[in-house]
């Protein structure tokens, strides 16, 4: 070979080698901080983020791979204060947050990180948003319910329980949007001849002395709005509700299956693969001002006839058919 040759080819080699070097360099780690307002052993915590995973995955994200995730996990807003700024101090490219009183914890912490919320029902009024067609600041997410949603629930009370004239909306107002679902049922109980008794609690206390209140008088039912608050005292509510044969409709499934009469709600699973959709597109270079909050797409009825059979009531048709799964 000649030398003008040989040089030629070492030249164009040595010219190759950044382009390869460049091919081959691994794509940067993103990080997603993930604050929910349950525990780390909570069933129903674990399947939405699994589904939350899932969806990452489906989207190309693959935790450990190219995307790391901390979990921090405040039940009822314990310590969520404390919690948002560590998981604000490790500067991840975008946070995932559940629960209203953990959104409220975490927003004064950044106005730079993007943050998604889910499993929050009032974000405007909360002050989360400006609107949800243009969230503004750095928050969006996934609308938990509409307030609309509480005239389905006195309604499927009314069918199981045609004689009901009172129902009880249970909630704690500090880890749930009491006052949003409140107004909407006492506007929509009228129609169905329903009394609408506020029933704000804090702990199980609350729960037990409540209830025990309430049930004295007949024809009553209970309303579960979401909230934190009660599904860390869940097995308490199923109890009273049993014991003092209270017709019962709960906005989050994991009632039902720990032994509840009906279920009526968010696919919450589905709504947390939806949020690493919005995830996805964060880490792509979206903003969080543009992305209008979402509103639920998919809903679930089940029924527990074996409760209903324990407090004597026939389960109508309707609701038979209209439900998605039925527990025997």
């Amino acid at each position: 070979m000649k030398r003008r040759e040989f040089l030629g080819v070492i030249g164009g080699t040595a010219m190759a080698w950044p382009v390869v070097a460049r091919a081959q360099r691994p794509e940067p780690m993103r990080r997603i901080g993930v604050l929910v307002g349950l525990s780390e052993n909570d069933p129903e915590m674990k399947e939405r983020l699994a589904g939350f995973r899932q969806g990452l995955e489906k989207l190309g994200w693959s935790e450990g791979s190219n995307v790391r995730i901390d979990y921090r996990f405040a039940p009822a807003g314990a310590q969520a204060h404390l919690l948002a700024r560590e998981l604000v101090a490790l500067h991840p490219d975008v946070i995932l947050v559940q629960s209203t009183p953990a959104t409220a914890a975490l927003k004064p912490e950044t106005s730079t990180i993007p943050i998604v919320f889910a499993g929050v029902a009032d974000p405007i009024g909360s002050g989360f948003v400006a609107s949800l067609s243009r969230p503004g600041g750095n928050l969006t997410g996934l609308l938990q319910y509409e307030e609309g949603i509480t005239g389905k629930w006195l309604g499927m009370l009314k069918e199981i329980a045609p004689n009901l004239t009172r129902a009880a909306l249970l909630a704690n107002p500090s880890t749930a949007a009491f006052d949003y679902f409140l107004r909407s049922a006492k506007t929509l109980a009228p129609s169905l001849a329903i009394e609408v008794v506020p029933m704000p609690i804090e702990n199980a206390n609350d729960i037990e002395r409540s209830i025990e209140s309430f049930a004295r008088e007949p024809n009553g039912g209970l309303v579960l709005p979401p909230d934190t608050t009660t599904v860390i005292h869940r097995d308490v509510i199923i109890t009273l509700a049993a014991r003092h044969r209270l017709p019962a409709v709960y906005a989050i499934r994991v009632f039902v299956a720990a032994g509840g009469l009906m279920f009526y709600g968010t696919d919450f699973v589905e709504l947390y693969r939806q949020a690493a959709s919005y995830v996805d597109r964060i880490l792509r270079g979206a903003k969080a001002a543009d992305l209008p909050v979402q509103l639920p797409t998919k809903f679930e009825t089940v029924v527990n006839l074996k409760t209903a059979k324990a407090l004597s009531l026939t389960v109508p048709q309707v609701l038979l058919v209209a439900a998605d799964e039925v527990i025997e």
